[in-house]
């Protein structure tokens, strides 16, 4: 088996692997579609994920593909899915409470860019779902960043009607234009270059603020829109400066989530007295449960999220190591779908 394995910090190597055999319960995919992911770049800038992988190992967890083999009672081979990046214990407090993205033994996948991926029997009873006969493998393996955004949706409890300025437009970002203009929001998008802005006004933002070569955040929405503050702002840039930014957007009663996940060991400053006297919300949202993987999927096969409007690029496995040196200086595609077979 060909597969991309991460040996450290920069290092991708394609190698080729033994396929180990199944145990009890797991099930083996052919890769049809794999799809990059800003997680999975930072992955490769660090050399390491503290959660998920420590090198050498095959990374990647954005997938889709057919069952070549199965030692799971419910699964067949031939069946068309999508697996999640994990799943929870479902025993653990959190998970007996509904937080199962708050799992004590979350347990973690990794290795999509590759040409088969086996998954471990959690995985297969709890996150792995069959596709609809008409739903493409690139569209399908869309789900996991979704699901991840429909949880931080959802945790904003957004109203028909409401103003919702979304903070950065990448792949996540956009995502959340989407799924706040679904809900009846009226979203605008401060991110960086006209063709994303573009794109965001193709999901759905009614308005757009190009931050390219801007520094301050807060000067650069407030002058594009007026002073106007909004109902609810998703922060989706992951750095402190946005962070602060996103309380001093916000209007009186508004809720921020602070959805992008800054480097480890940052710190924010934030207005106090603005915080308690405007009375804000202040909330950040961590990964996805199997319900939002399996709505996150129903968006996808409904049509409202398509990978056509997320997938800007296309490379093959053997390319893999140089993608990623083109991502890690800037190549500012979307997303890149991964085709192992070609």
């Amino acid at each position: 088996m060909k597969a991309a394995v991460l040996q450290g910090r920069e290092d991708i190597r394609i190698e080729d692997l033994p396929e180990v055999p199944l145990a009890e319960g797991e099930v083996r995919i052919g890769i049809e579609a794999a799809l990059t992911c800003g997680t999975d770049l930072k992955v490769y800038r660090r050399g390491y994920h503290a959660r998920m992988l420590t090198p050498p190992c095959v990374f990647g967890h954005e997938l889709a593909g057919r069952i070549t083999e199965s030692r799971h009672p419910s699964w067949h081979s031939g069946a068309r899915v999508v697996a999640a990046n994990s799943a929870p214990c479902e025993t653990c407090f959190f998970c007996q409470h509904q937080q199962q993205n708050l799992c004590d033994d979350l347990l973690f996948l990794n290795g999509a860019y590759a040409e088969s991926i086996v998954i471990p029997e959690r995985i297969a009873t709890r996150n792995l779902i069959e596709l609809q006969a008409k739903t493409d493998y690139r569209d399908a393996a869309l789900t996991e960043p979704l699901a991840c955004v429909v949880q931080g949706i959802e945790d904003l409890k957004l109203v028909p009607g409401e103003s919702v300025l979304v903070l950065g437009a990448g792949p996540i970002g956009l995502f959340a234009v989407a799924l706040a203009r679904n809900a009846g929001c009226r979203v605008t998008v401060a991110g960086r270059g006209e063709a994303r802005l573009a794109l965001a006004r193709k999901l759905g933002a009614t308005g757009g603020v190009d931050m390219a070569g801007a520094e301050d955040l807060v000067a650069g929405v407030s002058a594009a829109c007026q002073g106007r503050r909004f109902d609810a702002v998703f922060e989706a840039v992951g750095k402190p400066s946005a962070w602060e930014a996103a309380v001093q957007l916000v209007g009186k009663g508004g809720r921020v989530n602070f959805f992008g996940g800054c480097p480890g060991g940052t710190s924010v400053q934030l207005d106090t007295t603005r915080i308690h006297y405007s009375s804000l919300t202040l909330l950040a949202s961590f990964h996805h449960t199997p319900r939002t993987i399996r709505k996150a999927l129903a968006w996808i096969e409904s049509g409202v999220i398509r990978a056509a409007d997320f997938v800007d690029g296309t490379a093959t496995l053997d390319q893999v190591p140089e993608l990623f040196r083109s991502m890690a200086a800037g190549n500012r595609a979307v997303k890149t779908l991964i085709v192992p077979g070609c």
